[in-house]
């Protein structure tokens, strides 16, 4: 009997099939939606794995504290959060590591709560053979859900910040050979290093778009984070919301000094560990949002169609040909 690995279905199929145990759309989005008598709950789980997410040679163990809490308060944020609870850590460890590791990765984590809100509720801790964090963040949902599967036809598809930082500081850090013709710059090397090791989120997300609102009986938009990169951002909003994409690569914000060619088109697509918000809205609405905020930018719109994502303006026919990350 042939057997199915997990490295031949894939992530997204092995999340499909999880899904069949589970509650109807309970896996749409990375968030869980939980229903309360008072408050409604926003509960997300992440893990960061030795030698898939990090390693000593290229992140600090208070740096890798401050991304386990942003990765997970960004699904939250992406969710329509409004308030930070806090966190709950389960932690696997080897004997032998060192306490000062554990003791920088604690002073991470509560530096970025700080920043971010919330505190350690509790947790858990286990010996194994590769340290491992798995967080779970909780957070009160907000007056207007967002979701992936929410995006609408001839809405305006829209994203915060530009993409493709993180993934260079990477590079920098696991002293990657650049081509000759590449010139870095210092401002490029330093915001891309900081993307990667202290990511920045967009806590007051929700506020601008409830005062960007021209019609207030709208409760739902579509909604998620760049984690898994710009591109698998798009496709899910596609996928779960049944439109096609539309992206004008003429409009996609990038650094004043990335630069160009197909490779760097691949980083900035695919990288991963952004977490800026890809969204949409109806027009009106995207055009208050774009005139009280400057760091927001229109890159396309919805239509009705098959899933999909498709660029205009693009000559970079390969880019298309590209893989999101996969953890199997």
């Amino acid at each position: 009997m042939h057997k199915e690995l997990l490295e031949d279905i894939g992530e997204k199929e092995l999340i499909r099939r999880l899904a069949e145990f589970m509650p109807k759309n309970q896996v749409s989005d990375d968030c869980a939606f939980v229903k309360c008598k008072n408050k409604n709950l926003l509960v997300n789980t992440d893990a960061l794995v030795e030698n898939v997410h990090f390693n000593d040679d290229s992140i600090s163990a208070f740096d890798i504290g401050w991304k386990a809490v942003a990765s997970n308060i960004s699904d939250l944020i992406s969710s329509g959060c409004n308030k930070i609870i806090g966190i709950n850590i389960g932690l696997v460890i080897p004997p032998k590591t060192d306490w000062i590791w554990i003791k920088s990765l604690y002073t991470g984590i509560n530096r970025a709560l700080e920043h971010f809100g919330g505190v350690i509720l509790g947790g858990d801790c286990s010996m194994g053979k590769e340290r491992i964090i798995s967080m779970t963040a909780i957070g009160t949902q907000g007056k207007i859900k967002l979701r992936r599967n929410a995006c609408k036809p001839k809405e305006i598809i829209l994203t915060t910040g530009i993409h493709g930082l993180s993934k260079l500081g990477l590079m920098i850090k696991s002293k990657n050979v650049f081509d000759n013709n590449i010139f870095l710059t210092k401002n490029l090397i330093n915001k891309s290093l900081q993307q990667f090791c202290q990511p920045k989120l967009n806590p007051k997300f929700l506020k601008k778009i409830l005062n960007a609102r021209p019609n207030k009986s709208v409760k739902t938009i579509g909604c998620t984070d760049s984690s898994d990169g710009l591109f698998q951002a798009l496709l899910d909003l596609s996928i779960e919301s049944n439109c096609r994409a539309i992206i004008d690569y003429t409009k996609i914000p990038k650094h004043k000094d990335w630069p160009q060619g197909n490779k760097w088109d691949e980083y900035y697509f695919f990288g991963g560990e952004d977490y800026e918000l890809v969204f949409s809205l109806p027009r009106k609405w995207a055009k208050n949002l774009l005139c009280a905020d400057k760091t927001i930018t229109e890159i396309g719109f919805f239509l009705e169609g098959k899933a999909s994502v498709e660029f205009k303006n693009c000559n970079n026919e390969n880019l298309l040909k590209n893989k999101s990350f996969s953890h199997f």
